[in-house]
């Protein structure tokens, strides 16, 4: 499969081919993309057939003998290397430990609840989280490397259990030759100098979350109480970084419809000092006045195309910075796994509840439809496990056509489920951003190549 696309950049455009099974990027001059265009069956705009009817007959046949030799090389149209596939549901690789379901946020977008989840307040005892790192050691198989976040909530509320489980399960790990990497997310609020200090000794990686701009941080990110939140999580996500160094962290931002404009949060946020950054589309019902919608998404998309531009030109001036979703190796690619499965949810991948009840990931935690078992009396649900174990891309219809979908891996699962009731429906959104966002990815990686 080839995909055509055309970007703008400092008033030139650039044409691209995109061939999705080999990852190969080719930039190509507009009669060359025309060609392509006609050649791979794509469809062409009226204007496009007035031009194309104009070339040179033998313009053409030598282009397109140039694109037969490159489809001969496996560069283009080039055949799939996996046609089946199945995620082992033995082995866990990650756990999501829900340490605390409380938060003293109050995000008016909050999927889980104002991260309580639908429930009454709830913190992890370090009992459950030495039996969740148990768990996470039996059912890990050959796996040297794992990986454990702290997620809520707001994590920092439950410092006691978190130390617990680090000492823990760095002690029990060693004891049979393995490692834990450990992640938290937090909201910023407690991040003093005893909790920074900690978190830059013991963290692999940290997520800072703020929301870009004063104005559309504390539009919606208030504290229990209804007072603005923007200027204390600032400043200490700002001293979090001052000692982080070049140990991995990032700033996780949320765009919602009320800042379509989400280029200038990513700005401000670099501005502050970030140089990592992720702002993510927010996934809201329809009903919800924050919630993005079908008739947005071509000014989203335009924002993001704006964003690109400014992107490339920050990075080349001085003011170097990476963004989440530009992030593409066009050398090697992510591995098989992730590009057809994602981030393995319900399979290697799994969430623990307070109650050290496990979940396919922490989007379905409280679920109870979806409940696996618990860390005390372990998995009792297998099944869950192999339904999401048939979870990829080439399972999934609306994937087959789809020039990103070993980018984006099928799209979260939960999203799918929200939306469309099965695991493996198409949340339309998030799909149209997926692929606007490769196209920017892939834009970036070709003009930096040439600067």
């Amino acid at each position: 499969m080839v995909h055509t696309f055309k970007f703008p950049y400092e008033n030139k455009m650039y044409y691209f081919l995109w061939d999705v099974e080999s990852g190969s990027l080719l930039q190509v001059d507009k009669v060359a993309f025309l060609c392509a265009k006609k050649k791979f069956n794509k469809e062409l705009t009226d204007g496009e057939v007035k031009e194309i009817s104009s070339i040179d007959s033998s313009i053409i046949e030598e282009i397109f003998a140039e694109y037969d030799e490159l489809e001969k090389e496996g560069a283009l149209n080039s055949l799939p290397l996996v046609k089946t596939f199945k995620k082992n549901a033995e082995e866990i690789k990650a756990l999501c430990l829900h340490v605390c379901h409380d938060c003293n946020l109050n995000c008016s977008y909050c999927f889980a609840g104002g991260g309580t989840y639908n429930t009454e307040k709830d913190y992890m005892s370090p009992e459950v989280g030495k039996k969740a790192v148990d768990l996470l050691l039996a059912k890990s198989g050959k796996r040297k490397n794992l990986e454990i976040d702290f997620f809520g909530g707001e994590p920092l509320l439950n410092m006691e259990t978190v130390k617990t489980v680090v000492d823990y399960g760095n002690q029990k790990a060693a004891e049979i030759g393995k490692t834990i990497s450990f992640t938290m997310t937090t909201n910023c609020l407690l991040l003093n100098d005893e909790n920074i200090e900690y978190l830059n000794k013991t963290m692999d990686n940290v997520v800072l979350s703020i929301d870009g701009r004063e104005s559309v941080h504390n539009a919606t990110r208030k504290s229990k109480n209804g007072k603005a939140s923007y200027e204390i999580i600032l400043r200490n996500a700002q001293k979090f970084r001052a000692v982080r160094g070049n140990k991995k962290y990032y700033v996780r931002a949320t765009f919602t419809a009320g800042n379509l404009d989400f280029s200038n949060d990513i700005l401000a946020l670099n501005d502050a000092g970030f140089d990592q950054i992720s702002v993510e589309p927010v996934v809201l019902p329809d009903d919800n006045p924050l919630a993005l919608k079908k008739d947005m998404l071509n000014k989203i998309f335009a924002e993001y195309e704006r964003f690109t531009c400014e992107y490339i030109n920050r990075r080349k001036n001085g003011k170097f910075f990476n963004f989440f979703h530009f992030l593409i190796d066009l050398e090697h690619g992510a591995c098989q796994n992730k590009r057809l499965t994602g981030c393995g949810a319900g399979t290697e991948y799994l969430a623990v509840s307070p109650q050290g009840d496990i979940f396919p990931c922490h989007q379905f935690v409280g679920k109870n439809e979806f409940l696996i078992g618990n860390v005390f009396t372990g998995i009792h649900n297998q099944n869950i496990r192999e339904q999401f174990s048939h979870l990829c891309v080439l399972n999934k219809p609306h994937c087959q056509e789809c020039f990103a979908k070993y980018n984006c891996s099928g799209g979260c699962t939960a999203n799918s489920f929200n939306f469309t009731g099965t695991l493996d429906g198409q949340y339309e959104i998030g799909c149209e951003l997926a692929k606007k966002r490769l196209e920017c990815a892939l834009t970036v990686a070709a003009i930096e190549k040439q600067l």
